[in-house]
């Protein structure tokens, strides 16, 4: 299934989709937080055969909702009453910090923060658990 990830902001919302497979995310684009939205993202839904959104659940340092949540809330429940599409949260705390600090010198990273959501969400999703090397190919656990 394919996924789109939505980083809210005030002005600008960045959008990531995944694969077919839902196992990699790609940033895809950044749109004006505008009157149009809901029209564009949904019509993008179904440009893109979008299966499911995530959106990010933008929290504090402390892990509780900040100043922009309840908007990205709002929308988000608007966007699932418009689709019909599975709609799930992922709690997002600094990414476009992150993003920013992977793209030195580019302006715009709201799509590149979309995809650190999404890249999260399909990881906790999929169960990818990172596995240190210890140098050595073909030595794996056997059952």
């Amino acid at each position: 299934m394919k996924y789109l990830s939505i980083d809210y902001g005030k002005k600008k919302l960045g959008l990531a989709t995944s694969d077919e497979n839902g196992e990699m995310a790609f940033p895809c684009m950044v749109i004006e937080n505008n009157k149009t939205l809901l029209v564009e993202v949904k019509q993008l839904c179904k440009e893109l055969k979008i299966g499911a959104v995530v959106v990010g659940e933008s929290v504090d340092q402390n892990g509780k909702p900040n100043a922009i949540a309840k908007e990205a809330r709002g929308f988000a429940v608007e966007l699932e009453n418009a689709t019909d599409l599975p709609l799930y949260f992922e709690k997002e705390w600094m990414t476009s910090v992150h993003a920013r600090a992977m793209q030195e010198g580019k302006e715009v990273v709201d799509d590149s923060a979309a995809a650190l959501i999404l890249q999260r969400f399909l990881d906790r999703k999929n169960k990818v658990v990172a596995q240190e090397s210890d140098g050595e190919e073909g030595d794996e656990d056997q059952e």
